[in-house]
């Protein structure tokens, strides 16, 4: 059985709401979302396959991940529940609205949309695949030899929360690094389905990413035809992170919304 690691916060029997991360993370990328929604629904944060403390598999695609979601909900007994993801996450979320539209309830997607993108982490797959983890001896030593690849020291730390120490002089990589990198090609597809998803549908996007633009409108709708757009101004991809009050009231009135529809 391929078990999702999985973090449950809030009240069990309020409504449910699943949390996603992006590429490269975990759960721990939306505690902050996660902590306000424990206030009002059962949050469950999630470590998506190949991710975080959840299991390694060779293989990695968007219907398998999808799959994952939703075998995680059966070991719940969750019949039902809202997705939140964040890119990677937005579109694992997007593809279980697709695959099995009765198990979702409502959709936020923050700053991904269900297209393909080019690929554009070469410089992150060269850094992490070229640190020599036998000869590290600290997560400043790796982050000087991965400064090389990647400039931004913000990018650098959140990277390097997935080096773990395993000895007094040990470091791994907590993410399946390989088959992450193998698979990127799936990573960047995008959503297609026969038939669309029509409840509701929330994209937040950061006002200063290009993620979600004006030519992915005709994909999205044609996919999520109830769906809307937020727009956070001044802030780019790691809108949730960049702007978190705004982020976590946008999240909490959409889910208010749902519920007095329901």
């Amino acid at each position: 059985m391929f078990d999702l690691y999985y973090r449950q916060q809030g009240i069990q029997g309020n409504p449910p709401v699943v949390l996603l991360h992006g590429l490269f993370g975990s759960l721990e990328n939306l505690g902050a979302v996660a902590k306000v929604l424990a206030e009002d629904f059962s949050v469950y944060s999630v470590d998506l396959r190949n991710h975080g403390r959840s299991p390694h598999h060779e293989m990695m695609n968007y219907e398998l991940m999808a799959n994952d979601v939703i075998r995680f909900m059966d070991s719940l007994n969750l019949t039902e529940a809202v997705l939140l993801g964040h890119s990677m996450g937005g579109k694992v979320a997007m593809e279980v609205a697709l695959q099995a539209p009765d198990r979702v309830s409502g959709l936020i997607v923050a700053d991904i949309a269900p297209v393909r993108y080019p690929p554009h982490h070469h410089q992150v797959f060269a850094g992490l695949q070229g640190l020599a983890l036998s000869a590290i001896t600290s997560r400043a030593q790796a982050d000087k030899e991965l400064a090389a690849y990647i400039n931004e020291a913000s990018v650098r730390s959140f990277l390097l929360k997935n080096l773990v120490k395993t000895s007094a002089s040990g470091f791994q990589w907590r993410m399946n690094l390989s088959a992450i990198a193998k698979h990127y090609e799936h990573i960047m597809a995008g959503q297609s389905s026969e038939s669309s998803y029509d409840k509701p549908v929330l994209f937040i996007k950061g006002g200063s990413s290009d993620y979600i633009l004006p030519r992915h409108q005709d994909a999205i709708l044609s996919l999520f035809p109830a769906a809307g757009v937020k727009i956070i101004q001044n802030a780019g991809h790691w809108l949730h992170a960049e702007k978190p009050a705004l982020f976590n009231r946008i999240v909490s009135q959409f889910l208010r919304s749902i519920l007095i529809a329901q």
